[in-house]
């Protein structure tokens, strides 16, 4: 697991430390999977001490960042954040939130100063945050919007098929992008979120990144309606009619190829999904329990809108699993390969 000279490390923040985020971490270092130049960002008496738990033979070696990388096989580089209170696997603890938004931190300020490449990171835990003092927190997503000073950003996620642009293997039911008008709000909460100047923004920031980040010359995005049967002609809800009709029209106009609104239980199959790129869909949980069943484990979250590339897993902490060595890293895989090859582009799109 040698650093490449000539590229800045991936930055892995371990997440929620009695999830699975540091297990998952120590099982791709352990098993050669990490890719090259990667450093984590947690406590190194707790990924020494879990790595003992999981039975893994993986030295960790604590670094600054600026500083080489560990060049040994099956090393694991950190740079170290002290956590609040020691941890037990499985059992969460409110004094640590401080210790997981650091991780974050130190991950932006690495990106930001040019010591690190990308930031990858591992699942937190919403409720331990906000229980911790961190009140207005609702998520990776908006936090990293606010730490990077951005007006908006898009959660989108991917299976690792869809990671690339289309070609053969692209199957419609397998190869999926999904991206969320809203992430995470209550449900009742949705639908005054759907405004045009909401839905303008966030089809503009897909358009683009799906042309800078992912390398499609021509993007087809297709949108999801709000209401089942996107609203039957105003019989089942207004909002397409009103909202997203005239706004997507807008779209077009300006030269973004736009589809839709769209059904969504008729959208999500294999005939149309063939002919687009990346779907719109308007909230967390009509777009995102399809991908997770056509990917869940295989799958990584993308932050598009970002001056900086974060990419993550597409699960939970999972603290059932904690411990026990049995957790998947099949995610978080996916996600540095990914964290790479976006940080590779913007490197390319730079000069």
């Amino acid at each position: 697991m040698s650093a490449n000279a000539t590229s800045l490390p991936l930055a892995i923040t371990t997440g929620e430390p009695a999830g699975i985020g540091p297990d998952l971490t120590l099982m791709l270092a352990a098993s050669g999977q990490l890719p090259e130049g990667c450093v984590a960002i947690g406590d190194p008496a707790l990924l020494r001490q879990r790595a003992q738990q999981l039975g893994l033979d993986v030295p960790v070696v604590e670094c600054a960042p600026g500083e080489p990388l560990s060049m040994a096989q099956a090393t694991l580089p950190v740079w170290p954040v002290a956590l609040a209170a020691p941890v037990t696997p499985g059992v969460l603890d409110s004094a640590n939130a401080a210790y997981v938004i650091k991780t974050l931190e130190v991950a932006v300020a690495a990106c930001q100063q040019g010591l690190a490449a990308a930031m990858v990171t591992a699942p937190l835990h919403k409720g331990v945050i906000i229980e911790g003092g961190f009140s207005g927190f609702t998520g990776h997503t908006e936090w990293l919007r606010d730490a990077c000073g951005v007006p908006e950003v898009v959660m989108m996620l991917a299976t690792d098929v869809a990671l690339h642009a289309r070609g053969p293997e692209w199957q419609g039911e397998r190869g999926l992008r999904v991206a969320l008008a809203t992430t995470h709000l209550p449900l009742r909460d949705v639908a005054d979120a759907i405004t045009p100047e909401r839905l303008t923004r966030v089809t503009r920031l897909l358009d683009a990144d799906l042309r800078g980040q992912f390398g499609i010359a021509a993007p087809r995005i297709a949108v999801c309606g709000l209401n089942p049967h996107a609203g039957e002609g105003g019989h089942l809800g207004f909002e397409e009619r009103d909202i997203i009709e005239p706004t997507l029209t807008t779209l077009r106009a300006q030269g973004i190829d736009v589809r839709g609104p769209y059904p969504a239980d008729t959208l999500f199959t294999p005939r149309h999904l063939r002919e687009v790129d990346a779907v719109l869909a308007m909230y967390h949980d009509q777009g995102l329990a399809v991908l997770k069943y056509a990917g869940f484990g295989q799958a990584a979250n993308i932050t598009l809108g970002l001056p900086l590339v974060r990419t993550s897993v597409d699960h939970g902490t999972a603290l059932d699993l904690a411990g026990r060595g049995t957790a998947d890293p099949g995610s978080l895989g996916v996600a540095l390969r990914l964290a790479r090859q976006l940080s590779q582009r913007q490197k390319t799109n730079e000069r």
